[in-house]
């Protein structure tokens, strides 16, 4: 671990200070500006939030990192219901990116998550920043979106080895992802104005969220 990380729960007193570093870290990353910061905003009062698992890493004193998690559902063949995990927003403060804290972060995150008895993980992100920590394509476990699709950037781990048992699964992440563009966008009016903007990174996202696994 970097030292002198300190990983701990989130704090009331903390909840400004961590949109305002969730703002930073994704401002211009996926899209011109960004509402990640709306999403913890309003996750933290969802029925799906879990806040044993809602997490900051902190470096001297300062908020650097964090990640929070909510339920979501995988439905097998027959309709039966699987509850699992969904991470995010996950992010670490510019400046402090590169350091291995988001590692961290999410690695102690896996170990309580598993104390807690979850056993598995299903998120959307980049397969270069998830493989080296335990996430295979969504196809390996049969994992796949109601119109039986199966994204490129749909990455699955298992906290408990063989849960998935050789079934076919649809994911169902949570309604709190179904972001209100307008509300957000009021939301952002409360912090520090910033120019948005395009980044190579914008159309990185694009591919990667269009994309899917077939079949040869």
């Amino acid at each position: 671990m970097v030292k002198d990380l300190v990983i701990r729960r989130e704090m009331p007193e903390d909840y400004r200070e961590v949109e305002r570093m969730v703002r930073e870290a994704f401002w211009n990353l996926y899209v011109p500006g960004c509402n990640e910061h709306y999403l913890a905003h309003v996750m933290r009062g969802h029925k799906d939030f879990i806040g044993e698992l809602d997490l900051v890493a902190e470096l001297r004193g300062r908020i650097v990192g964090n990640v929070m998690y909510t339920k979501s559902t995988l439905k097998d063949e027959r309709g039966r219901e699987k509850e699992i995990l969904t991470f995010g927003p996950v992010s670490v403060l510019p400046g402090f990116q590169r350091r291995g804290i988001g590692k961290a972060l999410l690695n102690y995150s896996f170990e309580k998550a598993a104390e807690l008895g979850h056993d598995a993980v299903v998120i959307f992100g980049n397969p270069g920043n998830y493989v080296s920590m335990g996430f295979k394509s969504c196809k390996r476990f049969r994992v796949c979106l109601e119109n039986g699709v199966f994204p490129c950037a749909m990455l699955v781990k298992e906290l408990k080895e063989g849960v998935f048992d050789g079934k076919w699964w649809v994911y169902h992440e949570s309604p709190v992802f179904n972001i209100d563009e307008r509300a957000a966008a009021e939301f952002d009016r409360e912090f520090e104005e910033k120019e948005k903007g395009t980044r190579p990174s914008q159309e990185e996202f694009y591919i990667y969220s269009h994309s899917i696994i077939r079949d040869i």
